[in-house]
């Protein structure tokens, strides 16, 4: 399924730029780009080649995995901008499925364009079409500006995420 909206905005120069930004599912050819994606936002590098080959096998997994599935924020439907990992998690207590969403980045040169936006709105209706009972996510303590985009797109904080590291 394709997403498609037609924002404008004003540029730097503050000329109006009329922009198409539509959300996909990712396919193997997005691998290098969703990888990338997720460096920015400070996930692992690989720290020697075979790491690469390794990550993107993960992400070749995940793409394959009926119950996962990542989207990506086209601009113009050339330049992939963004990307969301979504997974569907039974829950012990439920008898559907919740949209989990462990990863949602959009490029730092293209926030604030509707890619997020674009992302969210595919989440739901997404969420919807399989009648999940809620869409979850985390963000990093440190992410306000994310915090802000997440309560204005209709999120509330409804807990505390609690980490352990194991080496």
């Amino acid at each position: 399924m394709h997403t498609q909206a037609h924002l404008d905005y004003k540029d730097a120069a503050c000329n109006l730029l009329s922009v198409s930004i539509s959300a996909r599912t990712a396919s193997n050819r997005d691998i290098p780009v969703i990888l990338g994606l997720l460096y920015d936002l400070g996930r692992p590098r690989p720290k020697e080649d075979k790491e690469v080959d390794i990550f993107r096998k993960m992400v070749k997994k995940y793409i394959a995995d009926d119950d996962k599935q990542i989207l990506v924020a086209a601009l113009d439907e050339i330049k992939l901008v963004g990307m969301a990992a979504v997974m569907f998690l039974p829950r012990l207590n439920r008898t559907t499925t919740e949209l989990y969403i462990p990863e949602l980045i959009v490029s730092e040169n293209y926030r604030g364009r509707g890619a997020g936006r674009m992302l969210i709105k595919e989440c739901i209706r997404i969420a919807n079409k399989k009648k999940c009972h809620r869409i979850r996510l985390e963000s990093g303590n440190s992410r306000g500006e994310s915090h802000k985009f997440y309560s204005d797109a209709g999120f509330e904080q409804s807990a505390l995420s609690f980490t352990m590291s194991i080496k």
